[in-house]
Parts: structure tokens; sequence; C-alpha cells
């Protein structure tokens, strides 16, 4: 089973291990905390890893969650020994991910050397300020490098954990996955991390409306016009308050949509290519091959096979 170690050290804010404990543990992974000697993380709860830090450098994959806040405004360092340990799975091949400012460890090993990378808008100017040679991203959820991942603050390390479990099992284990935790099942990573204005209570000004309504004709031309018509909005006001909404442009937000529907017909269906490209809405299948390598980095077929639920 492929493992998941994440270290923990004293004051860690509790939400990024809760996070990482309910998303990245059985029956998906086999995670393991680690840790010098028994900690107390934030709000006093007591954690007795089972494995020592030298655990990283056999894992699958490392997971740092966010920093006690006092190594950020405070001055108290960063143990020297968990960069050291997430040095080593880094020389070893471990798969690297860090969610809000468990960035600046990752940054402290050397890891995101001439990477982007994100981490909390909040924390991001001295991100860039503490490591220069960190491409730093204030903007965005999170950030795939492959084998090294970042995500910004709070929620988005939710986001970025799921991500994963749609690379590693494929968008149906992802999507039941995030329904039985009643979240929403992808936010892509280049969303913006906060919005403008607050997100509409009601469907009252018709964005959340439109949202669904285009969800079940994926398949039909959508233009900005013809959802401005359906939210009863010029298409002026009505962009502006899909970003205010969705952080995202609605040809952002669509193509991902599409993109998720083409995912879930590969892996559940035996239909062609090309008809998995018209039914996801995505026209041709070279357009699909080619927007499902720029946001899967894999083509439909290897796909296919790599996720295939049985019997389909």
């Amino acid at each position: 089973m492929h493992t998941v170690t994440m270290p923990v050290i004293d004051d860690m804010p509790m939400y990024e291990v809760g996070i990482a404990c309910e998303v990245l543990g059985a029956p998906l992974y086999e995670l393991r905390l680690c840790a010098s000697a028994p900690v107390r993380i934030e709000s006093g709860f007591a954690i007795h890893p089972e494995h020592s830090l030298q655990a990283l450098a056999t894992a699958d994959t490392v997971l740092i969650p966010a920093l006690p806040h006092a190594c950020l405004n405070e001055g108290r360092p960063i143990p020297p020994e968990l960069v050291s340990a997430v040095r080593s799975a880094a020389e070893a091949g471990a798969r690297l991910v860090s969610l809000c400012s468990g960035a600046f460890v990752l940054a402290a090993a050397g890891v995101l050397d001439g990477m982007r990378a994100t981490t909390h808008w909040q924390q991001a100017a001295r991100l860039a300020q503490w490591h220069p040679r960190v491409e730093v991203d204030p903007s965005v959820l999170y950030v795939d490098n492959g084998n090294v991942l970042t995500s910004a603050g709070r929620s988005a390390g939710l986001d970025l954990c799921l991500h994963l479990v749609r690379r590693d099992h494929g968008a149906r284990v992802a999507n039941a996955l995030a329904r039985s935790m009643v979240v929403a099942a992808h936010r892509p990573g280049g969303q913006s991390q906060y919005v403008s204005h607050s997100v509409p209570a009601t469907d009252g000004e018709g964005v959340g409306a439109v949202l669904h309504w285009a969800l079940h004709r994926l398949d039909q031309p959508l233009t900005v016009a013809a959802w401005a018509r359906h939210a009863r909005m010029s298409s002026r006001t009505f962009v502006r308050r899909f970003h205010d909404a969705t952080g995202a442009t609605p040809h952002q937000w669509l193509l991902t949509q599409r993109l998720n529907r083409a995912r879930e017909l590969l892996e559940s269906t035996a239909l062609p290519i090309d008809q998995v490209s018209e039914r996801s809405g995505l026209g041709s299948a070279a357009n699909l091959r080619h927007h499902f390598s720029v946001a899967v980095g894999t083509t439909p077929t290897a796909y296919r096979r790599a996720f295939k639920t049985a019997g389909s």
C-alpha cells in the first residue's frame, strides 16, 4: 500500500493535521505519523507517533502540515532534524507535499528552489523574502509540480489532498470521498485563493442556479451569453458575479467540469474516445487529448488503462 508519512511537531495547527488524517488514511493509504518524541499539537491534543522522522526517507509520499504560528511570527526555528529528514526523503525520491505554511519546510530543505510554489496568501511575501529562489504564487489554491506539490491555507489543503486521491485513484474514488465529506469534488489548483466578495448565501443572484443548470448541459454549447440569459443578467454582470462566487472565469470553470466528466466516462464506460469527448462537451477527440494532456499529464487512453472500473 502507498505509504504517506506526516511529521508532526509541537504546536502544529490541528486543522491541517486533521485534513491529512481524514483524506489520506485507510483504506486508500497507509498513513504514518512521525516525530522524534511525543508532541502536543495546537489546542493541547497529545500525539504519540509510532514512527521516527527517519521514516520519511522510506515513504512514498511525505506530507508537511502547517507550521506552528511561532515559527513564522515569533522567530522560533523550524526543527533542523525535520528539515534534514525532508531533505533525505527528497533524495530518496519521495513525493513531497506541503499544506499551507508547510511550504517553509520544503523551502528550507531546498526542495522548492527554482520551482513555482504557493502557501497561505498572508505568508506568501514572507516565503518569497526568506527563500528568494522559490517562485512564489500567492494567488492559487495549489501547485502541482509532479513530485512536489504545495497548497495555500486552510481549505485549500483539503483541495490538494483530494487532488492527490484523484491522481492516485481516479476521479470516481475522489468524488465519492468528497461526497462523503460533503465538500466540493474538485476545485482546480489555479483557482483564486480568495474572492473579492462573499459567495452568495442563496441563489438570489442566480450564480448557484446557473452552475447547476450548466452541469446538466456540459455536452451542449455553453456561451457566456447563454449563461447570462439564464441568470437574467447582462453578460458583463454575470462574469463579474461568477468570478466573485467561484474565483474562476466561466471558461476555466467549464473546462474543469468537462474534464471531470471525461474522467468519469473513461473510468466507468467503454465508450470510444471520440464519444467521451462529445459527451463531456470537449468536441473532437483531438481536443480532448490536448486538454487532458495539459490538465492531467497523460493521455485519455493511458488514464483509462490506469483507472478503468472493473466490469466497465
